[in-house]
């Protein structure tokens, strides 16, 4: 093909690759959802922590500190932040000590406070009950507490208002200075912020997180205080800026080795330019795949997918490292393409089980990684052949690497024997080394440094917050149900609490009681006339006037008459925040949760839960046994993968010697592997796993190419010369991700590094055929030269 054509073929693959970028960017929604790269729930603890991961007021939950400054600095921006953040709409809830109990209700609720109260569960409104809060009303306004009191007796004289304000206060409630919350040491000013994002939302987060962050710096102005947030959803924006940093210059500089290695090995600006082109052509495939067969891509399917087709860049090596002058570059892709295309097939087939594997981010992985691994290869053999010089140097007339070649003829190749003691010495290592062989628990994967966990827990220590470990839940059929069963538990919780089994608890129905409760108590309301009787007889015996309560009378008969409150009832105010945070309302049914503190004896609060309906749930068991349920299904999904990875190559070399030759050196180095990292002491997590899979898809590549080179010399140095530059590039990139400081990063990196360095010496100790007069493996060397022979014929 001349140059002026093979330019218009380059300029017109990069034409289509831009229109399909722009097709799939307009189309493209990433999705920040974890649970889908977690497996069905099936125990209530599994499925409330599923639901707590994304939904919960736990992951939507910011703290927030302002330090380095005087106490009463410190609480005046703490007012500033708590008016500026409550006026936007994307804060459910700015919480600093300040609030009143006129705040949790507001004026269209505000008669329910006689129905929420428990004053008429043991009192009744008569004369001589208003008698003794008129007098107590006396007494309050010679107090220090007049000013805020005065404002309220009009409407409220046996001030009920305050009662469900205190009664509502956290049990653990931070210390107050200055009208606002702050540490126990009175050196930080301390604030509970509730998002309307979810906390999978990782745009709402980083909105947010912003947001507090634009506020602090108008009100902290040149103070020189400090601002500190904290909580998932700042952590999500940690993460993600984190991981942008790393993935950055990891890229960058995972490009600029490519092209060096690229032109080092081949003498060629072009080389760079056009092995670039399958691989970019692969990966937009896989990114079209996902998007077209699913709602929303997920971010960890694109770092993970572009990642997992990075093997892609091999293919048009082993096409620049096989041509040669006087073959055209179609014969030598259509002589690649069956050794080639099983290697493609193989790897594609590891990750074609993971459709059966239930779990929606592994379904979205496996779409983009069969989809860009084939379009490359593809690419590859029928589009990258017509951009090739047709007279390029050949690698195997390179000096340097004939001494190299005749170096590693040298070295002894391993028989059965040898393979099985390897296999038997790296199994005993992997499954003797001391501690656990699995890594199940979820916090050990985070990237969030451990100074910013340490400042978390303090923050959440001193705002009281609850235990994150054990919940007691209680499923009902709706939301009433629900809280009857809540109030009919609270006694022998309280009763837990004066036994010093768990130091405080809360639930739904200390804010919200049951509509039959409510009831109950409008049964004991006065009608208006007795009410006004009674009320009037007191208030002529006090110091006040007749008409100083004229509101008070309107109230209760608005609450005798009114319809009960139930959650919806609740929107916009702040109870909303804090009763959906403990009832989770779904379709069906509905799940009353009750927080514990201090929780000193699990068996004597489950023992109580259970003789009430309930459950006590191990949020942290829950998250470990949903880890191995995923674990579980992803080995299933890998022993499905080997047996088809086996049919496969079955099919394509027919006699067991190769095939055995060809697979020996990826199961060698995948004991290898296990072999080194347990000894090590690393726990092995889920990622290990996935990396193993493409670790394995390229010792499987190694191996059909060392096999597929027979016993020729020349093949043997093109094979070598192309596994060499595969390997390196690959081997590089992935040391590299072996530094990162994110978790899921170092784990693929470490895993696939090491994998790339042992199925490279493995495959020529194990699968490389001898040099020899007359070929070792006669039916291999016959394949190669009739494949050639044909495709020379073919192409003339």
């Amino acid at each position: 093909m001349r140059a002026s054509r093979r330019i218009a073929l380059a300029l017109l693959w990069l034409g289509v690759l831009a229109l399909a970028g722009w097709l799939v960017g307009s189309r493209l929604e990433l999705s920040g959802d974890l649970r889908k790269f977690m497996p069905a729930a099936k125990t209530p603890a599994q499925k409330l922590l599923i639901d707590e991961l994304g939904e919960g007021p736990g992951s939507r939950l910011l703290l927030v500190a302002l330090s380095h400054g005087d106490a009463p600095t410190l609480a005046t921006q703490s007012i500033a932040l708590r008016e500026a953040l409550a006026a936007q709409p994307i804060f459910k809830l700015v919480a600093n000590g300040g609030e009143t109990g006129l705040e949790a209700i507001p004026e269209r609720l505000r008669p329910y406070r006689y129905l929420l109260s428990d004053t008429l569960d043991t009192q009744a409104f008569d004369r001589a009950y208003f008698a003794a809060e008129l007098e107590q009303r006396v007494a309050d306004l010679g107090s220090p507490a007049a000013a805020l009191i005065e404002p309220l007796l009009p409407r409220d004289p046996t001030l009920e208002t305050l009662k469900l304000a205190e009664a509502w206060q956290p049990a653990n409630a931070p210390r107050r200075l200055h009208g606002v919350w702050f540490d126990r040491a009175g050196r930080e000013a301390l604030l509970a912020v509730e998002t309307q994002a979810a906390g999978f939302d990782p745009k709402g987060q980083q909105a947010a997180v912003e947001a507090i962050r634009a506020a602090f710096a108008q009100i902290g102005g040149a103070s020189g205080t400090q601002l500190t947030v904290s909580g998932p959803g700042a952590f999500s924006v940690e993460i993600g800026g984190r991981t942008a940093r790393e993935a950055g210059w990891i890229g960058s500089v995972d490009t600029v080795i490519f092209i060096f290695l690229l032109w080092l090995a081949y003498r060629s600006w072009k080389a760079p330019l056009l092995g670039g082109l399958p691989l970019a052509s692969g990966g937009l495939a896989g990114l079209a795949a996902v998007t077209l067969l699913f709602d929303g891509v997920h971010g960890i399917t694109v770092a993970f997918g572009f990642t997992l087709i990075g093997v892609a860049q091999d293919y048009p090596i082993h096409l620049f490292s096989h041509q040669r002058a006087g073959l055209s570059p179609w014969v030598s892709a259509r002589a690649l393409w069956p050794t080639l295309g099983t290697g493609v097939a193989s790897t594609c087939i590891a990750y074609f089980t993971f459709l059966v594997s239930g779990v929606d981010g592994l379904e979205q992985l496996a779409v983009f990684t069969i989809a860009g691994l084939g379009v490359a290869a593809l690419s590859t053999r029928f589009l990258l052949p017509g951009l090739l010089d047709p007279e390029p140097r050949d690698p195997a007339d390179s000096p340097r690497l004939a001494r190299l070649w005749s170096r590693q003829a040298r070295w002894p190749r391993l028989h059965v024997a040898a393979c099985v003691g390897l296999g038997i010495v790296a199994l005993a290592i992997a499954w003797g080394a001391p501690g656990p062989f699995w890594q199940n628990d979820l916090s050990r994967l985070t990237p969030v440094p451990a100074p910013l966990l340490a400042r978390d827990a303090q923050l959440r220590g001193e705002l009281g917050a609850p235990d994150v470990r054990y919940v007691i839940a209680l499923e009902a059929p709706d939301a009433e149900a629900a809280l009857q069963a809540l109030e009919k538990l609270q006694p022998a919780l309280a009763t837990l609490r004066a036994q010093h089994a768990i130091a405080a608890f809360d639930s739904a129905a200390r804010y919200l009681p049951s509509r039959a409760r409510q009831r109950a108590r409008q049964a004991h309301l006065p009608e208006r006339k007795e009410l006004q009787r009674a009320f009037r007889g007191a208030v002529a015996a006090s110091a006040f006037d007749a008409d100083a309560f004229d509101g008070f009378v309107d109230d209760v008969e608005a609450a005798r008459i009114a319809r009960p409150l139930t959650p919806r009832d609740l929107e916009g105010t702040p109870l909303a925040a804090t009763v959906g945070g403990l009832l989770l309302e779904r379709d069906d049914h509905a799940t009353a949760l009750v927080s514990l503190s201090g929780l000193r004896d699990p068996a004597a609060v489950a023992r109580v839960a259970r003789a009430h309906g309930a459950q006590l749930l191990d949020l942290k068991q829950a998250s470990e046994s949903l880890v191995a349920a995923y674990r579980q299904r992803v080995l299933w999904a890998l022993a499905l993968a080997g047996v088809l990875l086996v049919f496969t190559v079955w099919v394509v070399l027919r006699r067991p010697r190769r095939v055995l030759r060809v697979l020996a050196p990826m199961a060698l180095t995948t004991l290898v592997i296990l072999a080194v990292l347990r000894g090590c002491g690393v726990e092995l997590n889920l990622f290990h796993l996935v990396a193993l899979i493409l670790a394995a898809g390229l010792g499987l590549d190694y191996a059909l190419f060392f096999d597929h080179a027979g016993d020729d010399r020349g093949e043997q140095l093109r094979t070598l010369h192309a596994i060499i530059v595969c390997s390196l590039t690959t081997l590089l990139v992935f040391s590299l991700l072996a530094l990162s400081s994110i978790p899921v990063l170092r784990a693929i990196g470490s895993t696939v590094a090491l994998g790339v360095f042992c199925n490279f010496v493995l495959a020529l100790l194990v699968t490389r055929h001898p040099i020899r007069s007359e070929p070792a493996d006669r039916d291999t060397h016959e394949a190669t030269r009739t494949g050639m022979d044909n495709a020379t014929a073919l192409s003339s």
